[in-house]
């Protein structure tokens, strides 16, 4: 059975024209990567007004990996981005004290055949959402999927989003994962033509499967 709530979310946007297109589609989250060593780093010339045009609907979400408390501050008070995404080792604490400041917090792990869902229960109070990704050395965007009936095991009570190598093959077996906190899709290099501009069509046509 296929869950008819599931949220979408659209990783890696960098291209303002591209943004505006998915715009279109109104997705739930719309991600931009503000850490410099991916390949889809939103980029110095990243301007406010790129993202200024976005419905109040769609939550628009910053991504960091291990940055600085005041510059993660920094950035998502700039561009008006009240969702955090972070993708790195950042504590409980740390957490906390940017919700104490009034973000919504999505803590990414990276997933593999040995992860042990116990070691959540610390950021259980300190976090809004879980992302489960694929586990690699470069913090997420690698295409890869990794096995998603380790799922099964996840016992806690916090909605979690499902991301890494999610494509137009094998979107439908991730939509029959059943799980009641199975909150959302993230969606990225499977969708994309080059690192951070993305195939319209192909997410269009996923949507409407998602959505259907």
């Amino acid at each position: 059975m296929v869950n008819m709530d599931l949220k979408i979310k659209v990783c890696g946007m960098k291209y303002p024209a591209n943004i505006k297109e998915l715009a279109d589609l109104k997705p739930d989250f719309i991600g931009f990567i503000f850490y410099p060593p991916s390949k889809r780093f939103v980029g110095v010339d990243f301007q406010k007004q790129d993202i200024d045009h976005l419905q109040n609907e769609i939550n628009r979400t910053a991504v960091f990996v291990n940055a600085h408390h005041h510059e993660i501050v920094e950035f998502a008070n700039l561009y008006g981005i009240k969702t955090l995404q972070l993708h790195g080792t950042e504590t409980p604490q740390f957490c906390q004290e940017l919700t104490d400041k009034g973000f919504t917090i999505i803590k990414a792990f990276g997933v593999d055949e040995n992860f042990n869902f116990e070691s959540l229960n610390e950021y259980l109070d300190h976090v809004d959402f879980f992302l489960f990704d694929t586990k690699t050395i470069a913090h997420g965007g690698s295409g890869l999927t990794f096995d998603w009936q380790i799922l099964k095991e996840y016992k806690l009570n916090k909605p979690f989003f499902i991301s890494g190598g999610l494509s137009p093959e094998n979107l439908l077996t991730v939509l029959e994962i059943k799980n009641p906190n199975f909150f959302g899709v993230d969606l990225n290099s499977k969708f994309e033509t080059e690192p951070g501009f993305k195939n319209i069509e192909k997410l269009k046509e996923a949507f409407e499967l998602i959505r259907a």
